[in-house]
């Protein structure tokens, strides 16, 4: 709730001012009021301050004050920016693939895009110098998070085991089948990524995703007790799946994980 403003805040004062009262993010209204002035003429009168870098706009009608530590990088964070926007525009989400995969000590590389599941079409945006990219996913609200607590909030994150079957699930989202196997292999190793969440969270995802994951468990990152999901996924009740999805089926077949072995996996040493 925004507080009592006694008397107009000037605009170069203005981030500091809401900082100081812990608010993260105002609607162009409430602005307004912060600086008494006309909504219409907000834009103008933060505008050389957002080229400060203290304000950033996420989305229309939203303002977030930046904090000074990331000024010069010129914005906050996709982290302490997604849980106000996805308030101001009511979607549910959470904060998967490569960003949540960095979150879980799991990138070998720091992320050049935010990755967020939501629970609607939202526009991807670039906001002071974060890409933020949103892929509408049916499960967003059904699959295991876990909350990760930020400045604006707390901020669902996918678990180890969602991680690594979204990685397993859109390639394309995570740099290909290599760069999947090395989320997976580090999810193992950093995270402690179990096969009994993932078989747990295979429910949510095509089989195929999850056997590519219990593979690369199995071979790669020498996980044990993989037989909890490999019944799980219950490999040798249809068709054999292909390791990777957009090559041909040609390859010798995993029978214990019913895969189609079309494309040699060399992850990261």
């Amino acid at each position: 709730m925004l507080p009592d403003v006694e008397s107009p805040v000037r605009g170069p004062q203005a981030a500091d001012w809401a900082l100081a009262h812990g608010i993260t993010a105002l609607t162009t209204a409430e602005v307004a009021r912060v600086l008494g002035a006309e909504p219409d003429r907000v834009r103008q009168r933060l505008s050389r301050p957002a080229k400060r870098g203290e304000w950033v706009s996420p989305g229309r009608g939203l303002w977030a004050p930046v904090r000074p530590e990331h000024r010069a990088a010129g914005g906050p964070p996709g982290l302490e920016l997604i849980a106000d926007l996805a308030s101001h525009l009511g979607f549910a989400y959470y904060v998967g693939w490569l960003s949540a995969a960095a979150r879980h000590g799991a990138a070998h590389h720091a992320p050049q895009v935010f990755q967020v599941a939501a629970s609607r079409t939202v526009s991807a945006r670039t906001v002071g110098r974060v890409r933020m990219e949103f892929h509408q996913r049916d499960r967003v609200t059904k699959v295991p998070t876990q909350l990760f607590r930020t400045y604006s909030g707390d901020v669902p994150l996918s678990t180890p085991a969602v991680t690594a079957l979204d990685a397993a699930t859109d390639l394309n989202l995570v740099g290909g089948l290599d760069n999947a196997a090395n989320i997976i292999i580090d999810l193992v190793g950093e995270a402690d990524l179990k096969a009994a969440e993932v078989a747990q969270a295979a429910k949510w995802f095509p089989a195929a995703s999850a056997r590519r994951v219990g593979w690369v468990m199995e071979n790669l990152a020498g996980a044990p007790a993989m037989d909890a999901l490999r019944d799980a996924v219950r490999p040798d009740r249809v068709p054999p799946s292909l390791l990777h999805p957009g090559h041909p089926r040609t390859g010798r077949t995993d029978r214990r994980w019913n895969l189609v072995i079309n494309q040699e996996v060399e992850p990261d040493t």
